[in-house]
Formats: structure tokens, C-alpha cells, sequence
């Protein structure tokens, strides 16, 4: 175990640090006296007061926290504040663990403290990487004692160059992963380029690891706990629980502190680049200080208006964020209630390949919302495939906005209800508009001549209901290379169309991907038989697909009708 953690004691910052013993958890007792260090103003580390109130065993799963009144400075007023997650705790002159959990609404600064144990045992010394990450993002864990509930302390995330509507819109989703966001209380996230000197990090000091950097800033805030060498150790509990991980992460400085009745927290700003956060787990985050962490540059323009930014790359957060963006563009510069009609083209460029961005989105309410998970979603199904030539590398959209709704709604189709094999079947579709306004669409399909009697299925569907059909037969056969994922993401359909399938209800195959509709018996029965990949699919067997362009409107709604195909 690591403990030749460094702290500043009263020396100057070109002083070599001293290196202190740890306090172990099993000499604390109840009555004991140390202090804590953290910022309240500036950069400047100062001291408060800890009382131990006890320790509480085997709180979690071969997990203990140690209990303890906080005091000094403004806590009396503010109580123990967001930002506080990793200020370190000293007995003795030893470190015996981080700040890091709380009582929500609790009169006194009532504090629980991890255990430096615990915390040394996240290794920043890892493979840069993804790593181990969650498909949902983690929750804030808590502990209930009766009615009071000690939590892990939220981790204050401020948004810069975002409006007021998109962290409304996304608050729920934020909070759900154990983030609490924050705009307008921080001075932007987009730090000279340069490292700054690792000797200006000291245990107590204000870190921010920066999501995203440049036009549009998220920098989640918390204290540094310990400081090896290069290694810093901070927070006192996970950040997005990834594992390994690859965030920048950059000295911040406070501006002021905020008492709050349900939360205090601390305003802080980013000042200049330290170096990589390389892992995140369930007592601590660490990192390297001097490593540049990789980024992915975003580029969005919107109009005259263009935003240029750059985001880490992470399964949960770099999907979420971008939608994030894509969405506070739109609403900055467009109106977000009314009428309208978004268009975005662009690309997503992986290492293995690129998916393009070509779709039109209309509608009276929510039309940005619907636009940025037009975004958002590829992103997220490539980011989640698990290959490593999908690594991202960049993104550039090019958004366009008319405050008017030029939508088509899939009124009826009519076809014949009886025809023969080789006969050409006439379906006529009729889309209505705003005002009443109707036009309508005739297709043939030829019946093969080889076709069996029995009943043909027509469905003109809009993009959104045909793309999720072939979602889940994507699903019941797992992507086996990127270059799948990407085809398939390269084949989602555009909104301007209306999609007429032709289908059975015979059960269909699904092999590497692809439909083998209606195979003969004595193929079906050795294709049921075969290992996950092939899969029976009852959703019905395709025959053929039809599309019916219709300009630059976007195609809502579904109908099916069937024709009974006669010997």
C-alpha cells in the first residue's frame, strides 16, 4: 500500500514536501481531535477543526467510515459543503482519510470520512483506456440510519456557455448519475493550453476535472486528498465509477461559497491544466499530474454561430454531454416552443470508420430535444459496442433552423385486397398536412411470381418505427466488428421519407445481422439449432422495402394494410 502521500506543512511552495505516516482506522477512536484542509477562498489551503464522534463498522460491504464534527471557518454557517469531497483529515499529524460523505439538511457540519486505506488502494498507475465502464452511470450511495441518511456528498458540476433550458431539461438525468448541476456559478472551463506547475497542488487544494472544454465548459469540483510525486489522490468517492478512465483535470481556484438550507457548496473556476485523471472508483479518483489527457474536438455550427469545443470520451457522459450541447446551441440561438424545423448533417469519425449525420427534425414542442438524441443515440450505441476501432475522434455538425413546421403525417394507404403471384400490387398513400393540406403517393410492388398463396403485410412507417425494427433484430444478434456497427449506423433511415415494408408473418433468421426470411423447413430446423448469432426472429420476415421521399418534410405515423396473395 502506498503511503508516502506528501503534504505542505507550513513551508514554502519550492520547499520539498514532507511525507507524513498514515493514521490507521484501527487506532481512531471516538474524542479524538485532528484537522482537515481544504480551500474556502482563492487557492489558499486553510485549516479547519475535526472531532471524532466514533467509527462506523462495517457500514457497507467490508466497508467502515469514520464519523466526525466538523468546525472552523465558515463551516458553522455552510456546514459541509459541496466542493469539501477529499479535503484530507489528520490525527496526529497523520492522515487518516478524506472527507467525503454527509446528513443532507443537517443542522451541524456532521461529516463521514473514507478511510486513507481505502483510498490508497486506487492505483493511478493504470492502462490509459475506457476500462471497466456502467451502461446507466452510477447513483450517489447512501447509508440509512433510521430516518437520517448518510450519502456520498454530490459533486458540484457547473456548466458554462449553456442556457438556463438545457440544464432543465437534463437536471434529471445529471442527478440520476450522482451529479448536481450548477449554472451560472463558475467562470468558464477553458484553461490556457499549457500545463500549469504541479508544485502549485498541495492536499486541500480545488481540482475540477473538465467533461468539456472551450465555448461550452462542464468541470465537475472537489479536493485534492493526497499528493505522491506526480500522483494525486482526491475526492473521497467515485466521480462517474468508470474504472479506468482518461479525464483532464485542472486546478481550480474559489470564488466564493454559497450557504445553502439544502446544499452549500463552493463557486469555484478552472485556472490551468494538471494533468489526467486515470482512474475512478468506488473510495477515490487519481491521476497523473503532467499527463495530457486525450480529447475529442467538437465542432457545431448553428447558423453564423459556431462553437468549438473539446470532451472526453466516456460511454455514459460523452453521449449525454453531446446531446447537452447540441441542444443549448439550438435553444441559444433559436427558439425552443413554436413551430420549427431543425436539419443537422455532419459526421462522427471513429478510428475504424465514420457515421454520417443527415436528418431533418419538425415539430411544435421539443423539436431541439429530439435533434440532440438524433445526435446523441448513434454515439451512444458505437461508444457501447465495446470495440476499440471505435474509438472517438471527432465530431463536426452543421445545424439549420426554420421557425416553421414542415411535417407530414401518414394518413391512409389503400391496396387491393386480393392479387396473384406475378401481379403488380397499386398502393396509394396519402400524407395530410397543416391547414388540411393533402397529397398523395402511388407505388407498385410486384408479387414475385414464385410467391406462395397466403397473406402480404404493407406497413408505410416513418423513419423513427422502421429504423427500431431493425434494431431489434440488431439485437438478437450481436455486432461481431465495428464495421458492423458502423453499416448498421450508416443505414438508419432519414425523417424526409415514408418507408413502405413489405413482410410475412412467417418467422424470419437473423445471420450476421441480415434477414434470411422464410427459409425451407429443413434449413429453418438446423438454423434453430445453431449458437447465439443466428437467432429466430418472429417479428415477421421482409421481403422488401419501399421508399416515398418526400422533400424536405419530415414523415410522421404508420398504417399496414394486407392484400391476400390467390393460387
Amino acid at each position: 500500500m502506498r503511503i508516502s502521500c506528501l503534504v505542505a506543512i507550513a513551508l514554502s511552495t519550492a520547499a520539498i514536501q514532507a511525507a507524513p505516516a498514515v493514521f490507521p482506522l484501527k487506532d481512531v477512536r471516538a474524542g479524538q481531535h485532528g484537522v482537515g484542509r481544504t480551500v474556502f477562498s482563492g487557492t489558499k489551503v486553510e485549516e479547519f477543526q475535526v472531532e471524532i464522534l466514533g467509527v462506523l463498522q462495517n457500514i457497507g460491504p467490508r466497508e467502515s467510515i469514520i464519523l466526525a464534527k466538523l468546525s472552523g471557518g465558515p463551516l458553522a454557517e455552510t456546514g459541509v459543503m459541496q466542493g469539501m469531497s477529499g479535503s484530507p483529515v489528520y490525527i496526529d499529524g497523520k492522515l487518516a482519510g478524506a472527507v467525503a460523505l454527509g446528513f443532507p439538511l443537517s443542522k451541524e457540519a456532521i461529516a463521514g470520512i473514507r478511510p486513507i486505506e481505502d483510498i490508497l488502494r486506487v492505483d493511478p498507475e493504470v492502462k490509459q483506456g475506457n476500462g471497466k465502464q456502467v451502461a446507466e452511470g452510477p447513483r450517489r450511495r447512501e447509508f440509512l440510519a433510521g430516518d437520517a441518511r448518510l450519502e456520498e456528498i454530490a459533486t458540484p458540476v457547473s456548466f458554462s456557455g449553456f442556457t438556463a433550458a438545457t440544464l432543465e431539461h437534463f437536471g434529471k438525468q445529471l442527478r440520476g448519475l450522482g451529479l448536481d448541476p450548477r449554472q451560472g456559478v463558475s467562470g468558464g472551463g477553458d484553461p490556457p493550453e499549457k500545463l500549469g506547475n504541479p508544485n502549485t497542488i498541495e492536499p486541500g487544494s480545488m481540482i475540477s476535472v473538465q467533461l468539456l472544454s472551450g465555448d461550452m465548459s462542464v468541470g465537475a469540483d472537489g479536493t485534492v486528498t493526497c499528493v505522491d510525486g506526480d500522483h494525486i489522490y482526491a475526492f473521497g468517492h467515485r466521480f462517474l465509477d468508470e474504472g479506468a478512465t482518461e479525464m483532464p483535470f485542472a486546478r481550480s481556484e474559489v470564488l466564493a461559497l454559497l450557504p445553502n438550507l439544502s446544499a452549500s457548496f463552493k463557486i469555484s473556476t478552472a485556472r490551468e491544466w494538471m494533468g489526467t485523471i486515470t482512474e475512478d472508483r468506488n473510495q477515490a479518483i487519481s491521476g497523473l499530474m503532467g499527463r495530457r489527457a486525450g480529447t475529442v474536438p467538437i465542432d457545431i455550427r448553428v447558423g453564423a454561430h459556431a462553437y468549438r469545443m473539446r470532451m472526453i470520451e466516456n460511454r455514459v457522459m460523452t453521449p449525454l454531454v453531446m446531446q447537452m450541447a447540441v441542444f443549448s446551441a439550438l435553444d441559444e440561438t433559436e427558439r425552443g416552443i413554436g413551430p420549427s424545423t431543425v436539419s443537422i448533417r455532419g459526421h462522427i469519425d471513429f478510428d475504424g470508420g465514420s457515421v454520417r449525420v443527415d436528418n431533418v427534425y419538425s415539430g411544435d414542442v421539443n423539436t431541439p430535444a429530439v435533434a440532440a438524441t438524433g445526435v446523441g443515440s448513434p454515439l451512444s450505441y458505437a461508444l457501447q459496442s465495446g470495440f476499440e476501432a471505435l474509438k472517438l475522434k471527432n465530431v463536426t455538425l452543421d445545424i439549420a433552423e426554420v421557425n416553421r413546421r414542415d411535417q407530414w403525417q401518414i394518413a391512409e394507404m389503400v391496396a387491393p385486397r386480393q392479387v396473384r403471384a406475378g401481379d403488380d400490387v397499386e398502393l396509394i398513400l396519402t400524407l395530410s398536412g397543416d391547414n388540411g393540406v393533402e397529397t398523395v403517393k402511388k407505388v407498385l410492388y410486384r408479387v414475385p411470381a414464385s410467391a406462395a398463396p397466403g397473406t402480404l403485410y404493407f406497413t408505410a412507417a416513418d423513419a423513427t418505427t422502421t429504423n427500431l425494427v431493425e434494431f431489434q433484430s440488431a439485437a438478437g444478434a450481436p455486432m461481431r466488428s465495428a464495421g458492423q456497427v458502423l453499416a448498421l449506423l450508416n443505414e438508419l433511415r432519414g425523417n424526409t421519407k415514408t418507408y413502405i415494408r413489405v413482410w410475412r408473418a412467417d418467422p424470419a433468421f437473423t445471420v450476421d445481422g441480415r434477414d434470411l426470411p422464410s427459409p425451407p423447413p429443413s434449413l429453418a430446423m438446423m438454423l434453430n439449432r445453431m449458437q447465439p448469432g443466428t437467432n429466430l426472429n418472429w417479428r415477421g420476415s421482409k421481403l422488401a422495402e419501399i421508399e416515398i421521399p418526400a422533400g424536405d418534410y419530415v414523415v410522421t405515423g404508420s398504417k399496414t394494410v394486407q392484400v391476400e396473395v390467390k393460387e
